[in-house]
């Protein structure tokens, strides 16, 4: 039986003059489809409630760990937040800003998970892997 996750995840990302609302709004629904966008003075802020697009485009990446470093490491509680670069989001590809803030700014991503917690919902999204490769929790 599958586990059923509840997670309200809060998206915010800059919209600068140079850039056209729209096209920020389609680089976050190109990683978060399901997302309810809002734009509001200069961002635009959406809600989404499930990530199960994003992990396939983890997994299509293989940059499972890299996630999963990334949500660790921001992890307080039942919440972990993340940035993404924009740009790579355009072209619905994860790629996690670290380092240096982009002249465009981040999509920021903060993840809260109500049920059943953030560890077991990490595992779900970005599952542990063995060279590379998810690793079955049942094994």
């Amino acid at each position: 039986m599958s586990t059923v996750y509840s997670v309200d995840i809060q998206i915010t990302a800059p919209v600068n003059d140079t850039e056209v609302t729209d096209r920020v709004a389609d680089a976050v629904t190109n990683l978060f489809p399901g997302a309810d966008v809002d734009h509001q003075h200069g961002e635009l802020v959406a809600t989404a409630h499930d990530m199960e697009h994003f992990s396939e485009c983890l997994h299509r990446q293989e940059i499972l760990d890299t996630a999963r470093g990334a949500f660790f490491e921001d992890l307080r509680g039942d919440t972990f937040s993340f940035e993404l670069k924009k740009q790579a989001a355009f072209q619905e590809v994860v790629n996690f800003a670290v380092g240096e803030p982009d002249e465009l700014g981040e999509i920021h991503v903060r993840v809260r998970v109500n049920d059943p917690d953030a560890e077991s919902y990490i595992d779900h999204v970005a599952p542990p892997t063995k060279e590379g490769k998810p690793i079955d929790p049942g094994e």
